[in-house]
């Protein structure tokens, strides 16, 4: 049985808003709030394992103190600007 496109969203924004870090929290569900209905398909593919991460790595990620994984780049970035991190 597949998800639909309506739950698929509705779950990564509880999993973005119910992170282990509460920085992580506010970052990723007000970047999920603002940025997930106009994602594609690859774009949400993306998004959906990089909240398998960890958060501490993710953090660090976000906050440009460490490198993400090259996979991740691109919409670490566009967090990370969205978040006013970077």
């Amino acid at each position: 049985m597949s998800e639909t496109p309506e739950n698929r969203i509705k779950r990564l924004k509880m999993r973005s808003m119910r992170r282990g870090i509460k920085e992580m929290d506010l970052i990723l569900s007000a970047y999920a709030d603002d940025r997930l209905d106009t994602m594609s398909e690859v774009q949400i593919v993306n998004y959906d394992a990089l909240l398998s991460e960890n958060d501490q790595d993710l953090y660090q990620w976000v906050t440009g103190q460490s490198e993400p994984p090259s996979e991740f780049s691109g919409l670490i970035s566009d967090i990370s600007v969205h978040a006013g991190t970077k």
